[in-house]
């Protein structure tokens, strides 16, 4: 793999080592969380008493029921718009990446809002009652008769859902969207925030934490591809909204119930403002020179750092320009003023961007994901979907196969393959983040390799009975489907879980919000790409007189769309390789944690060693 150079990520992340200083009272200071953690009214918390396993079973409850929700529209979305609101493959196809891209952005103010203003916690609780009006207003839509579409006549003809229809409904969708912007970015990382990254035992829990999040996760998909699908497709889709928009309310209850257990973090201000501040202060000193010596370099007292519960980062070589932020001009280090960065300030800002080419890697991954809930789904429609002579699959139901993949996958990968594997590496998490993300690529480009093949296979069937051109249901089980489902599950396993503990593990520790939401972005970016890369390729082949992607799919070249996918799933394969290869990964502990117990400084050594 390409992440090969980066065995040794502790080794790759020397020189990145800072400090944490807490204050805490006379009560042992082993027993309080060392990791700046506060309970709600900002008070150092007794590790014994909140925090660890305990209070993420509450929030990894709230993940279960949430993603149920979300799952239950986003799995079946395709095909309401195509049977309730009669739109074309490529137009619904692309209504629903552009709102999964929403879905997955908005996660970029969320994180914004906690950091600087609000913190993760009530700015999730902000969010989650956002959100639920969006699953309230969804239900109206789909059970008010006057909010309803209406249906096809007897001679086939569809009749458009007017303004109020298609207002209420995508407005619905883009509550949602809007709201997930608060709750996406902050439950991961209240989650990871339960963990002491300081304390030997909590931090190997902490490596354990992404993967069974996922597993969660993967649950409430699990529920929404099979119960929720068929409630929709044959009882009703009020039930079917229903039941999701009651499970996110008891999950939103649950995560509050936990509420008194939580650790939290102190805001420490917006990322985006701060990174800002040290690009332009950056370039407007471009002509002063960088001494030799960092001591020079503006940075505030470990104090001060205490007193805000904050880390506190040592100066790099690396991207040596940026370091121009923190040199003061005429030796006045006391005046405060925009242009004068601390050492630290500019050393988060420098790992934010180290991160930004491998997020642009995402992309491509990304759009590959996004086609499981659409064309995927849509190729199901045309196949045989019955078990037996009263029971039809629904299209989507098929998506099940990819949880259930994950779920198996993230379970061996965490009790099997990792303990096997660090014996050899001697990496705790058995191999770096980005082989592993690497190897979920890799995966992924066989599945669109195989995805086109089958599609080959099931438009040849097609032709030769004379379906394409009368449209209608193949002879073909949907089965026939099944290896690029399952297939898709296993990359997911590992690029999914993968990319998530990357960005969250390699953000700085004031910006871990933000390093969640980035990996949230690429999903959002990946989704649009989508929408953009199916109306071109649809546009361009159709202006060519024989367009890839119609209505009538019997009719259509879908094969050749996904090897097209196929192919900018390799390329984008190579360019994450060379990526990967130059990264180094950031320290994952600090050396020595400076706690100050009243108001006398005690140095206490701790030390801890680096991740793998």
């Amino acid at each position: 793999m390409g992440a090969a150079a980066n065995d040794d990520e502790d080794a790759a992340g020397a020189g990145h080592h800072g400090s944490l200083a807490t204050e805490k009272p006379q009560h042992g200071a082993a027993e309080y969380a060392q990791d700046g953690s506060v309970d709600l009214r900002g008070n150092p918390v007794l590790r014994s008493k909140r925090g660890g396993w305990t209070a993420c079973s509450f929030i990894v409850v709230y993940e279960l029921f949430e993603r149920m929700a979300y799952y239950g529209i986003a799995s079946n979305l395709i095909i309401y718009l195509t049977d309730k609101f009669h739109q074309g493959t490529v137009e619904a196809s692309n209504n629903v990446t552009n709102w999964s891209g929403t879905v997955f952005l908005t996660p970029l103010l969320g994180a914004y809002v906690a950091d600087a203003y609000l913190g993760r916690y009530w700015t999730f609780v902000l969010g989650s009652a956002i959100y639920f009006l969006g699953m309230v207003l969804l239900v109206l839509s789909v059970s008010l008769p006057a909010l309803k579409p209406p249906p096809c006549n007897a001679a086939g003809v569809c009749p458009k859902a007017s303004a109020l229809q298609l207002g209420v409904y995508f407005g619905g969708l883009y509550i949602i969207a809007f709201g997930n912007g608060g709750t996406k970015p902050n439950i991961s990382t209240i989650g990871a925030d339960q963990f002491d990254e300081f304390d030997p035992r909590e931090k190997m829990h902490k490596l354990s934490f992404f993967n069974w999040w996922m597993f969660t996760i993967f649950l409430g998909i699990l529920f929404s591809s099979t119960v929720l699908v068929y409630l929709q497709d044959n009882v009703s889709w009020s039930i079917g909204y229903g039941i999701p928009t009651l499970g996110l309310m008891v999950s939103i209850s649950i995560f509050l119930a936990g509420t008194r257990l939580y650790r939290h973090k102190v805001p420490q201000g917006s990322a985006f403002t701060s990174m800002g501040r040290v690009i332009a202060a950056a370039l407007w000193k471009w002509s002063v020179p960088v001494p030799a010596d960092a001591k020079e370099l503006h940075e505030l007292d470990l104090e001060e750092y205490t007193r805000k519960c904050r880390f506190r980062m040592d100066s790099t070589n690396a991207m040596r320009f940026l370091n121009k932020a923190a040199v003061p001009v005429n030796d006045n280090r006391d005046k405060d003023t925009w242009s004068l960065c601390t050492v630290t300030q500019v050393e988060e800002t420098k790992q934010i961007l180290k991160l930004m080419p491998l997020l642009v890697a995402m992309f491509v991954p990304c759009t590959l994901i996004a086609q499981t809930n659409t064309l995927f789904v849509k190729q199901g429609t045309t196949m045989d979907r019955h078990m037996g002579p009263h029971f039809e699959i629904p299209p989507a139901s098929l998506g099940a196969f990819v949880t259930l993949t994950m779920l198996v996958s993230v379970v061996v990968y965490d009790r099997v393959f990792v303990k096997a594997v660090r014996r050899y590496t001697g990496n705790p998490r058995g191999i770096t983040l980005l082989k592993r993300m690497g190897t979920g690529m890799v995966l992924q480009v066989v599945t669109m390799a195989v995805a086109s093949v089958i599609e080959s296979r099931r438009l040849a069937y097609a032709r030769s009975h004379g379906l394409d051109v009368t449209g209608g249901q193949l002879g073909l089980t949907i089965f026939v489907l099944l290896p690029q489902f399952v297939l898709m599950g296993l990359s997911d396993a590992f690029l999914v879980v993968g990319k998530l503990e990357f960005f969250y593990d390699q953000a700085p520790e004031g910006m871990k919000s933000l390093g969640t939401a980035m990996s949230l972005t690429a999903y959002g970016i990946g989704n649009i790409l989508s929408s953009f890369l199916l109306s071109t390729v649809t546009r361009i082949t159709r202006e060519r007189g024989n367009a890839w992607v119609i209505n009538n799919l019997n009719a259509s070249n879908l094969d050749y769309y996904y090897a097209f996918l196929t192919v900018l799933g390799g390329v984008n394969f190579v360019v994450f390789l060379v990526l990967s290869t130059r990264y180094r990964y950031k320290a994952q502990s600090t050396d020595t944690i400076d706690i100050v117990i009243g108001l006398e400084t005690e140095k206490a050594k701790l030390q801890v060693e680096p991740l793998g």
